[in-house]
């Protein structure tokens, strides 16, 4: 058991209390008082304890485009430099270039990722070997995968491990076919599951998608009553008054992903408006290949200042609730109720903040601190499940050298 002592926590409530956290195994047991004693006892000196951030949209495998293709739109980004580069990727390829990503994760206090890629069975594997938590989606499109595969991860990857689950999904409308978006509704209707794809990312996008089908993906997709049970959007940049209405009618999560969406130029997706509408708002960082750093900091800072720059107020949008979008919203988009907020009973998925770095000094709110000023630098430590997997600037019986060989030697074989 570890005690968690003399320092601050942020509490269920989003409260800075100050209290001792008791984890035993890979749970919280108590807040406070506690009869039992710890094995050992962590001594914040005064910093933060708080819950983890959950990347709500990535695709981890795809480290192997950071700074590949720079400085192109969306469209020849993708089919030009990046398709080419995947069809060469194996089974393997996914289990080291995902590791990779793994540890950046952590050293931004990252527990979880919603992982839309091929191969699960691989990112399962890395998942259980590494200690993270991943959920993962299908990339279901009209090359790659089928309903009856995604089925099979469906019921699969449920049953697998505890630090592994999945989601129904597909790519997008404009690279997968009706009847194969349809094949994925039924399975929503049949299991009573939410759906998760990205849409409205670009405006090209939505304009394509209303001249084949009269209407935006979102109507579109919801036409084929692929949210019926819910689900989530990736981006959901170019969404209109009736998008925003469906969205929160149905229950769909608007997954933003800000500076992925900033360098393609794809656009500022209206979270100002979203939250005002009590829309449910999650964040995630997109790949690596895009973005190109997997890191929630740099996510809440660019929500922040996009929207008030989109909004020209800068009182738009209240660094409070994409904090709580990264972490609360995050973990509930991506179904880990278990481990969203510091609870009795909650999963253990935990980060420490250094309060003694300048950037976090002097204090006078430290939340909002979190998001206007806080980078990488500021985690101390970060502990998925009950174990700490990052301390100090040092990575935990990890062997990255290694880590970094593998996710190198496929760089080398397929560019």
């Amino acid at each position: 058991m570890i005690k968690f002592t003399n320092g601050l926590v942020l509490d269920k409530y989003f409260n800075i209390i100050k209290e001792d956290v008791f984890v035993d195994g890979d749970s919280i047991v108590a807040i406070g008082e506690y009869d039992k004693t710890a094995d050992t006892v962590y001594d914040l000196n005064g910093n933060l304890l708080m819950p983890s951030f959950k990347n709500a949209h990535t695709h981890s495998a795809m480290t192997f485009g950071r700074s590949f293709a720079d400085d192109l739109p969306l469209q020849p980004w993708l089919y030009d430099k990046i398709f080419p580069l995947e069809a060469k990727l194996t089974p393997q390829d996914i289990y080291d270039l995902s590791m990779l990503a793994f540890l950046e994760y952590l050293t931004s206090g990252t527990s979880a990722c919603f992982d839309m890629y091929y191969f699960p069975e691989m990112m399962a594997k890395a998942s259980v070997d590494f200690g993270f938590r991943a959920v993962m989606t299908s990339g279901l499109n009209n090359f790659k995968e089928s309903v009856n595969a995604v089925e099979d991860y469906y019921n699969k990857f449920n049953n697998y491990d505890s630090l592994v689950s999945y989601k129904l999904g597909f790519h997008a409308e404009y690279t997968t076919d009706k009847e194969l978006i349809k094949g994925i509704a039924k399975l929503a209707e049949k299991y009573q599951a939410p759906v998760f794809t990205h849409a409205s990312e670009t405006k090209s996008e939505v304009e394509d998608c209303i001249k084949r089908n009269g209407m935006s993906p979102t109507k579109y997709l919801n036409s084929l009553g692929i949210f019926n049970y819910g689900g989530g959007a990736y981006h959901s940049v170019w969404i209109d008054d009736e998008d925003i209405k469906i969205y929160k009618e149905k229950g769909i999560w608007a997954v933003i992903n800000a500076c992925s969406n900033a360098k393609l130029a794809s656009g500022i997706a209206p979270v100002s408006k979203l939250l005002k509408n009590s829309v449910n708002v999650a964040v995630g960082t997109d790949g690596a290949s895009s973005n190109n750093a997997l890191d929630m900091f740099r996510e809440m800072y660019t929500i922040c200042a996009t929207q008030k720059l989109n909004d020209k107020d800068a009182a738009s949008t209240d660094a409070n609730d994409i904090l709580k979008a990264s972490t609360i919203g995050s973990a509930k988009c991506m179904g880990l109720t278990d481990c969203d907020v510091i609870d009795v009973d909650k999963k253990a998925d935990l980060i420490v903040i250094d309060m003694h770095r300048p950037s976090m000094q002097p204090i006078n709110n430290i939340t909002k601190n979190l998001v206007y000023s806080g980078g990488k630098d500021i985690v101390k430590m970060t502990m998925i499940n009950g174990k700490i997997l990052y301390d100090n600037g040092e990575f935990k019986n990890i062997d990255i050298e290694k880590i970094y060989a593998n996710a190198q030697a496929v760089i080398d074989r397929i560019r």
